[in-house]
């Protein structure tokens, strides 16, 4: 279960407890809602290999987040651990 206390990503909280969706790019929100549904009912983290999510592991010093296209260079990203998905943020990883 997506837990909000494991979502650090201030505007995917408020959107993700609240509906709140004034942070999110208004093109985004569909998949973003999606994306987090999908998290909140996985019990793996490779049960978000759906099509059109483009789930993947990071490498590197990244191993272990994996992510989930939004639009162009924009994921989420989450870790995993016996109690579900944490550490989910909304981030342009390519463009640091």
């Amino acid at each position: 279960m997506l837990e909000a206390k494991r979502i650090p990503d201030r505007a995917l909280r408020r959107f993700w407890e609240k509906g709140d969706d004034g942070r999110i790019h208004a093109p985004w929100r569909r998949k973003v809602r999606r994306v987090l549904i999908a998290l909140d009912v996985a019990v793996s983290p490779q049960e978000l290999d759906i099509p059109g999510f483009g789930f993947h592991e990071l490498k590197g010093d990244r191993r272990g987040t994996f992510a989930v296209t939004v639009s162009g260079n924009w994921r989420i990203t989450f870790r995993w651990n016996d109690e579900g998905p944490y550490d989910v943020e909304m981030e342009d990883y390519h463009g640091r």
